[in-house]
């Protein structure tokens, strides 16, 4: 069996697909000790919590911090189990353990990776407390990739991809309107560009930018400046005057509230050139679809961090006037406003059609 402590590509999907590992440790006699754990990986390092639950004694008195000062040595199990057996699968990490404190730089690191991968700790008060930090020394996995019948011993990966549970994260995913007054950390944004970046677009052009809006003064002129050409819409259409302000009063405070804005944008200045209307059209209409597809990666992933999100369509009705608000390039034509945050109360949700309904053949 050979041995080893960095991960390949599909070992590191794993680690990040699954949800909880089992930390085992032992005490100075060598006496086991196995808990189930929750954990995040920085590409190095695993980390784990000594997170706030009701106990008898400090985290300094828990059995696995008192085997960790005495020895150092730990296991991290990993394992997905799966009643297709085609898909079982573990990385096994044999690492030096050690408590980190607050204060300690690595303590700042783990943090994040922690609250960002499990939303239960945004409330915690983990930076009191100490965090279990897992360096590896040798890393053993087994999986898929192997043929059938082989035995355990260390994979050159795991197969990706083929444990992400996405069909909750497809249905859970809701339009909110109203959010908590509750920053969006910057990593948790960055996630959900990072997440757009991989959607599939025209001879992989990507014809998509993201304005990031945080700050209160450019979420404010955006919405005054939408408000108003919305305003004039409005009256074309014949609604009273009280019913303009009303909606325009609720649509300026959906803006204005939300912790933090994604303006999506159309880019074409890279999409190839034709000769004739019929191929430029259908060019930027495949353009227009992978949009909303980096849009759609952006929702879920934030879904996945324990965000939520609304999508507005009024910027398509006055990309003029949005780029003026906003001081953007004249390439760019703003097509959607996505809002994000922590959800403050639960929508109502629409019925979705049934397969039956949406598909019109199935041979």
């Amino acid at each position: 069996m050979t041995t080893r402590s960095r991960l390949s590509d599909g070992e590191i999907a794993f680690v990040h697909a699954q949800r909880a590992a089992r930390l085992a440790t032992s005490d100075a006699e060598g006496h086991p000790h196995v808990v189930p754990v929750c954990y995040a990986f920085d590409g190095e390092r695993y980390y784990t919590p000594l997170d706030e639950k009701p106990k008898s004694s400090d985290a300094r008195g828990l059995k696995r911090v008192r085997n960790i000062e005495a020895r150092h040595e730990a296991a991290l199990l990993i394992d997905r189990y799966d009643d297709d057996w085609s898909r079982l699968g573990y990385l096994l990490v044999h690492a030096r353990a050690d408590l980190l404190e607050p204060g300690d730089p690595l303590h700042a690191r783990a943090l994040p990776l922690l609250r960002e991968r499990y939303p239960q700790y945004r409330a915690m008060r983990l930076e009191t407390l100490p965090i279990i930090c897992l360096t590896p020394m040798r890393v053993t996995s087994w999986g898929p990739a192997l043929a059938a019948g082989a035995s355990a011993v260390t994979s050159p990966w795991l197969e990706p991809g083929r444990d992400l549970d996405f069909l909750p994260l497809a249905r859970g995913r809701r339009s909110v309107r109203a959010y908590q007054d509750r920053p969006v950390p910057r990593a948790a944004l960055e996630a959900m560009l990072e997440a757009a970046r991989w959607a599939p677009s025209p001879h992989g052009r990507q014809p998509w930018r993201f304005a990031v809006l945080t700050r209160d003064e450019p979420k404010r002129r955006l919405a005054e400046a939408m408000g108003e050409e919305w305003r004039g819409t409005l009256a074309m259409d014949g609604e009273p005057e009280e019913v303009i302000q009303l909606r325009l009063d609720k649509s300026r405070e959906r803006i204005r509230a939300a912790p933090a804005l994604i303006l999506a944008c159309l880019y074409l200045d890279d999409l190839d050139r034709y000769p004739d209307p019929a191929r430029q059209r259908a060019e930027e209409t495949m353009a227009i679809q992978s949009l909303g597809a980096a849009i759609q990666n952006m929702l879920l992933a934030a879904y996945s961090l324990g965000l939520d999100t609304g999508w507005m369509c009024a910027p398509l009705f006055a990309p003029a006037t949005v780029r003026a608000a906003l001081d953007l390039d004249a390439a760019l034509i703003p097509h959607a406003l996505i809002t994000a945050g922590y959800i403050a109360r639960e929508p109502k949700r629409r019925p979705h059609r049934s397969i039956e309904e949406l598909v019109v053949r199935f041979e």
